[in-house]
C-alpha cells in the first residue's frame, strides 16, 4: 500500500510447482527490500485442475498466501513468475490473469511497472519466449514493463539462466538444481531495479 512518502509495497506473484520460481521469487523480493522504504508482499496462485470437483484450501500448505484482487490494486509494481509449459506461461497463471478484467475496467494497474521471471527445466525450454507472454496481459492492464539491462555484468556472464527479458533459472530434470551464482543476481537486480522505479512513480 502507498504511504505519504511515496513508498508502499511491490507485489511478487508467482505459481512455483517444484519451487525453482519460488526460489527466484525470494531472490527478486531481497532485491526489491533492497530499496529504502519499499517492501515485498509474496503471493501466489492455486493450482487449477481439468476434474470440475478439484478444490484447493483456502490457505496453502505452505508458502506465501493466495492473491487477492486487492494485492494488486495496492501494490506499486508487480513481478510476476510462472514455470514454462511448452514456451508460455502455466495454466493455473494464466487461468488468473483472465480473472482480473474487473482490474483492466477500473485501470487499476495502469501506470505502474512490472516485471516477470520464469523456470524451465532445460537450457532451450522456452524462457524467452515464455517471459514475453506474460508481459502481454501486463501491456494490456497499461503497466510499464521492465527487463534487465545488460549494465548488469550477470547479464553477459551467465551460463544458465537470465535474459534481458526477466530474471530465469534453468531447474534441470525434476526442478532439483539450485538457482546459480548468475540467475541469483540478476534476480535480485531485477526486484531491486523494479523497485527503484515503483518508488519513483509512485512518489
Amino acid at each position: 500500500m502507498k504511504t505519504a512518502g511515496g513508498t508502499g509495497e511491490v507485489l511478487v506473484l508467482y505459481y512455483s510447482h517444484h519451487g525453482s520460481v519460488r526460489e527466484l521469487a525470494r531472490h527478486i523480493a531481497r532485491g526489491i527490500e533492497q530499496t529504502p522504504g519499499v517492501t515485498a508482499r509474496l503471493r501466489t496462485v492455486p493450482r487449477v485442475s481439468a476434474a470440475c470437483e478439484a478444490t484447493e484450501a483456502a490457505i496453502p500448505e505452505s508458502g506465501a498466501p493466495y492473491v487477492e484482487a486487492v494485492d494488486l490494486e495496492e501494490c506499486i509494481g508487480l513481478a510476476l513468475g510462472s514455470p514454462t509449459r511448452f514456451g508460455n506461461m502455466a495454466a493455473p497463471m494464466k487461468y488468473f490473469l483472465d480473472s482480473t478484467s474487473g482490474l483492466w475496467l477500473k485501470g487499476a494497474l495502469a501506470g505502474k511497472p512490472a516485471a516477470v521471471f520464469t523456470s524451465s527445466t532445460s537450457m532451450h525450454g522456452g524462457q524467452e519466449s515464455t517471459l514475453l507472454s506474460m508481459m502481454l496481459p501486463l501491456l494490456h492492464h497499461g503497466m510499464v514493463v521492465l527487463g534487465i539491462p545488460y549494465t548488469e555484468g550477470a547479464l553477459s556472464e551467465t551460463r544458465e539462466g537470465g535474459t534481458p527479458y526477466g530474471a530465469s533459472h534453468v531447474s534441470g530434470p525434476g526442478g532439483t538444481t539450485a538457482a546459480s551464482d548468475a540467475e541469483k543476481q540478476l534476480a535480485v537486480a531485477l526486484g531491486r531495479r523494479l523497485a527503484t522505479i515503483a518508488k519513483k512513480l509512485a512518489s
